[in-house]
Formats: structure tokens, sequence, C-alpha cells
């Protein structure tokens, strides 16, 4: 069996001491692709330079650019402009646009909801326009980020990231082609609603992901994640489900294969 990491954040500073020995780590484990999404116009480079140096290895890093909801207060739509320029010079690159979305306890605090629509819609004809799939946050948004995705169809869809919801909203984004991505979500007891929504949903509509550093799994609150994890979030999706680990396993492969046209 073989693994992708469809979500992490291996260029943070997080990594600095020890990216070279997780790298190592994960080809141990059998984790061979890594999808490494940007945040914004401070770190487009990094992800693109450290996904260059892993292109043709053991464990492949792919990059994402975008601009997340979290990062985009000081920034003006220039910023858009130049996520357009980079994209259409590193296009080859490029497995998908983002991390991008609307994230609405952001939205709450900074008072930002339409810009963070403006960015989310702009990013969404990117992702069309280059026909690549967009990676998607959302933190209490299902219904902007349905009504987005509802407006502008993205033709290669892509990932709801970190999948938090009722079965309902998971096949509302089925409906429009998307998939999910499951990580550490699913490790937490409080998580039953998602939790029973995953076991109902079929196994074609499901991809994992850690968002390493991001969203430890909750034996382990408090530390730094890591894309080794995804073998603990397997396991445990192979808890919630009826099927083998080898169906599921190679279902996962099959999603990732069917939404990804992985560049080497």
């Amino acid at each position: 069996m073989k693994y992708t990491d469809s979500h992490c954040h291996l260029d943070f500073k997080e990594f600095d001491l020890n990216r070279v020995k997780v790298i190592s780590q994960c080809l141990a484990l059998n984790i061979k692709n890594i999808i490494v999404p940007a945040i914004g116009p401070n770190n487009w480079q990094a992800v693109l330079e450290l996904c260059q140096k892993h292109t043709n290895g053991d464990v492949l890093l792919h990059p994402c650019l975008g601009i997340h909801p979290w990062f985009l207060n000081d920034l003006t739509t220039d910023a858009l402009q130049e996520l357009a320029i980079i994209v259409i010079k590193n296009n080859s690159k490029l497995c998908a646009i983002g991390e991008a979305g609307i994230d609405g306890k952001i939205a709450k605090e900074q008072n930002n909801l339409a810009k963070q629509i403006q960015f989310f819609d702009f990013q969404l004809n990117l992702a069309i326009e280059h026909s690549l799939p967009i990676i998607v946050h959302h933190r209490r948004s299902h219904n902007e980020v349905i009504e987005r995705l509802k407006k502008h169809k993205p033709s290669r869809a892509g990932i709801i990231h970190a999948f938090s919801g009722s079965y309902q909203q998971a096949k509302t984004y089925l409906d429009l082609g998307f998939k999910l991505g499951i990580g550490g979500t699913i490790t937490y007891p409080r998580a039953a609603k998602t939790i029973k929504a995953i076991k109902r949903l079929p196994l074609d509509c499901l991809i994992l992901e850690t968002d390493a550093p991001a969203m430890p799994l909750f034996n382990q609150q408090g530390q730094a994640n890591s894309p080794i994890n995804i073998i603990e979030i397997f396991n445990i999706l192979c808890d919630l489900r009826s099927e083998s680990k080898e169906v599921i396993s190679q279902t996962i492969e099959d999603n990732v294969n069917q939404l990804f046209c992985f560049r080497v």
C-alpha cells in the first residue's frame, strides 16, 4: 500500500530543523506524494523551491499556489494579479490552486467577508482558466462556500480541505464534483457528526490529509503535526469503514490520481 498526504505545509518553519528527516520517514512508510499548498505571496516562492528539490525521487512534493483567507487582510487586489502571473509562469509545475476559501470565524473577527469572497472568486476563476483543481478552506462557511462553487462551477473541482460537517453538506460538495479531505478531525470524539457522515459516504469521494504542522491528532494535541501521521489517519478511517484496508488504500490513491495530474 502507498499513501498521499494531500495537504501538508512542509515549507513552514516548524519543519526547518527536521524536514529531511521527515521526508525520509515518509519514504520508509510508503508515503509517496505530498501536496504542499501555499498560503499567500510570502511563501509562493518557498513552496515552489521546496517542491522543485523533490520532483525526482522516492517522495515527490507537488506545489499549489493560492491565498488563504486567514492572510489576506493586509493584501490589496494587486496580490491577485501577482498570483495570476506566477501561476502562468509556473503552470507546468502546479497540481492545484490553493489554499483558498472562506473562513467565517475570521470574517466575523475582521469584518472582511466581502473581501474573502472577492479573493475566493478570483481563485476559482483562475482554477477554471488553467484547468486545475482547487484546494478549498472552509470554517463556519459551508453556505458561503457552496454558493460560490455553484456560481463558478470549477471544471476540475478539487478538495474540500479538512472536511467537517454533516452528511447532507458532504453530499452537496460531492454533487459539485468535489472530494473531501479527511484528516485529524476524525480522531476527535467530539467530531461525531463528521465521523457519522464519513461512515456513510462513498469511498470514492475521500482523500487523506494531515494539514501538518497544524491539526494535530487527538492524542498529540500540543505537538506539531507531521505527514507521517497520514498512516494513523488511514488506520482510523479503516476502523470506520466496512471495506478492507487494501481496498480503502487503493481507492483513495485512485481518487488522488483522478483529481490531480502530478507534474514531474
